[in-house]
């Protein structure tokens, strides 16, 4: 790539600005009425072929069809009739702003376009940013109450991050990722309709029925082939993208932080800067674009993704509630034998916590469990040559707890309407700042004290009945609790420099970009079902990289589903992210004990392949799946292979693998055999997977000389 300072553009005399990636270029100019305008993001163009392109317009122009072209972001002035990323309303009644363009500034790969309302006291900045080596776009919004002390306030009733537009195709389909609790990140596929389409999450979390996170393709795409358009948002509250195709055939989406009905408002001098809405593009399909998120994610937005995450035991499945000093011991004992490198004691460890009706908010350990406190244990799991690790909701509260006793105002409430418990829980209003103080010093003693080396942080409940009493701005709670849940985890890891968070929220309900710039990964289901986590797994991987999904080995039946699966197949399924063990060892018998030690030995022969390499998702014939996890330099490669049900009579075919290099020779180290790379690549690898349902299998492949 060129250096940073080449890669981001602006021609003051054309009013042109030019972002350039690896295998992008993005393209915008100033229109005649101060608006940044969109005019291309796709393949590579120079800088003459860019100068010659015209800003879009309506092929059915008429007095209903006015607007020339889309905006970088759409005030609600003009003859603007898609939604309206920025939605304001002066003191005086007045609504929507009208620009002038007032200069720009360019710095570290960072382009800032500045403007400023015609008649009202107020500026925007919309802002672009380029990375080395990503084909990543980062873009968002900064606005300014520019006005005197004496000026009236300006409510804002939406400002989104950034719009993106598409080029003009025939048809164009939308993938996204929906689901519920136990059922995250389940891929959609469906033609965009002529329509507004939108996608949100009113819960003041980035939620498990839907992700920020979405793919445009003109219905042709595959996983290898194909122009794939993508964006993500780096929020971890309530947002909202909506997707506009008109009729005309014009697309694109506009989204930022906060659902439909959040206001803030702007006194003099304020700003609200809106979180990150980054985006991509690719010719090489629905994997090159994945692999392209995992990149910009490892380079860009990971705390320290060189690292590997380790292989980690948690007691919820074994214990439950019914947590003691004694039965920790026993079960950190056990999974040092299997190989576990952290162990993590979860809920149940603190106050009067005996169920999930009280004790949350009194963040010390239970007399009762643990005599002597947490030492002891933190001290015998560190002697066995594993990490400690402990489970934390520090957002919600139980009313049967000595932190809602002295401090009920603290909750989220409406005082004039019943407060809804869910989980027999409420949620403390982090946007208070003396709320964030509490849960910060909380988090920081506990982690001092034990010498925690790992917080797994929950949190198991949405926002309902939103107030924040007595404040004149209320809805700003929306946006400053999720605030300061980032700046609690950036303090702890500052502060604690060899601290690793999960990021929880009963399950995949807190998964973006911005949890991930201060978290080592996340906690992707309470679903540990392999054959149900074998379709959580394939979403998630559409933006998440493997080294961030925690994927867990737990007890047969599982407890979810009642499925019934071997032990093996369940390891399998779960090599495939950052792996874990949650089951009750003490009732797994020596021969399970012996398997599970031997491939969590396997695991860790591959985990350099899984959680740094270069992921390629599979599917072959007779129900099968795969991912393919390749080195950066292509020399080692691991297959991990699924097949959930067998049908008599048809055996899966050879699996084709895309990703290797036609001209090499791989050794199969385990088999001792020796294959042809046009061989696996155009025939493919037969399988040769056991009878029966549940069926499985591990492949390693090595470059060898011809």
């Amino acid at each position: 790539m060129p250096p940073t300072s080449s890669a981001v553009s602006f021609d003051a005399a054309r009013g042109l600005a030019v972002l350039r990636t690896p295998n992008s270029t993005y393209a915008l100019r100033v229109g005649v009425d101060g608006s940044p305008r969109h005019l291309h993001w796709g393949a590579v163009l120079d800088t003459a072929a860019l100068t010659g392109l015209t800003v879009a317009a309506s092929p059915a122009a008429s007095s209903f069809e006015a607007d020339p072209a889309p905006d970088e972001l759409a005030p609600q002035t003009g003859a603007r009739f898609g939604p309206a990323g920025l939605q304001v309303r002066f003191a005086d009644g007045t609504s929507g702003a009208q620009w002038n363009f007032a200069g720009h500034t360019l710095q570290d790969g960072e382009l800032r376009l500045q403007l400023t309302d015609r008649h009202y006291p107020l500026a925007a900045r919309l802002c672009y940013r380029v990375r080395p080596g990503s084909d990543v776009i980062e873009r968002w919004t900064e606005l300014t109450h520019t006005g005197t002390a004496d000026a009236g306030p300006i409510t804002v009733d939406r400002l989104d991050s950034a719009a993106w537009t598409a080029p003009a195709r025939p048809d164009y389909r939308l993938s996204h990722l929906a689901g519920g609790w136990n059922s995250e990140f389940q891929l959609h596929r469906d033609r965009l309709p002529v329509a507004e389409t939108v996608l949100t999450s009113r819960r003041g979390l980035t939620s498990h029925h839907a992700n920020p996170w979405l793919a445009l393709d003109d219905g042709t795409a595959d996983e290898e082939h194909g122009e794939v358009w993508s964006t993500a948002l780096a929020w971890s509250g309530s947002w909202r993208i909506t997707v506009h195709r008109d009729p005309v055939g014009r697309t694109g989406w506009t989204g930022g932080f906060g659902h439909e009905g959040v206001r803030w408002t702007l006194r003099p001098g304020e700003s609200l800067h809106t979180p990150v809405f980054a985006g991509l593009y690719t010719s090489g399909g629905f994997g090159a674009a994945s692999r392209a998120w995992h990149t910009h994610l490892r380079s860009c937005v990971l705390p320290a993704p060189e690292q590997d995450r380790p292989v980690v035991y948690n007691s919820w499945e074994a214990t439950g509630f019914e947590v003691d000093q004694a039965g920790q011991l026993r079960l950190a004992r056990l999974a040092a034998g299997l190989g576990a490198e952290l162990f993590v004691l979860d809920d149940g460890w603190f106050g009067r916590r005996t169920s999930d009706r009280s004790g949350l908010g009194d963040w010390t350990p239970r007399p009762e469990a643990f005599p002597d406190g947490l030492r002891p244990l933190a001290d015998e799991v560190h002697r066995l040559g594993m990490a400690f690790g402990l489970w934390v909701e520090p957002e919600m509260v139980n009313r049967d707890s000595d932190l809602y006793r002295a401090h009920p105002d603290w909750v989220v409430h409406a005082p004039t309407r019943d407060a809804t418990e869910l989980r027999h829980q409420l949620m403390l209003n982090f946007g208070r700042p003396e709320v964030e103080g509490w849960a910060h010093r909380t988090l920081d003693r506990l982690v001092r004290e034990h010498d925690v080396d790992w917080l797994k942080w929950d949190a198991n409940r949405g926002v309902t009945e939103a107030g924040w009493a007595g404040h004149p701005d209320p809805d700003r709670l929306w946006i400053d609790h999720p605030r300061a849940v980032h700046r609690i985890m950036d303090r702890l890891r500052a502060d604690h420099p060899g601290l690793r968070i999960e990021a929880c929220a009963g399950g995949g309900g807190r998964a973006d970009l911005a949890v991930l710039a201060r978290t080592d990964q996340i906690w992707t289901s309470d679903n540990t079902d392999p054959v149900d986590r074998i379709a959580i797994q394939h979403g998630f991987s559409q933006l998440f990289p493997a080294q961030v999904m925690a994927a867990w080995v737990t007890d047969s039946p599982n407890t979810t589903t009642g499925r019934t699966t071997p032990l093996r197949f369940r390891f399998h399924v779960a090599m495939a992210g950052a792996l874990g063990l949650g089951g009750d060892l003490t009732g797994w018998s020596e021969a399970e004990l012996a398997e599970a030690a031997a491939l969590v030995a396997r695991y860790r022969q591959i985990r350099p392949l899984v959680q740094h390499g270069r992921q390629h998702r599979l599917t072959g014939g007779g129900g099968v799946t795969a991912v393919h996890h390749a080195s950066e330099d292509g020399a080692d490669h691991a297959v991990l292979v699924w097949r959930p049900v067998t049908r008599f009579g048809h055996q899966p075919p050879a699996l084709v693998l895309p990703a290797l290099d036609p001209t090499a020779r791989y050794l199969d180290p385990d088999e001792g055999i020796v294959h042809s790379g046009v061989v696996l690549t155009r025939y493919g690898l037969e399988l040769r997977l056991p009878p029966g349902d549940h069926a499985s299998r591990l492949i390693r492949l090595r470059r060898v000389a011809p």
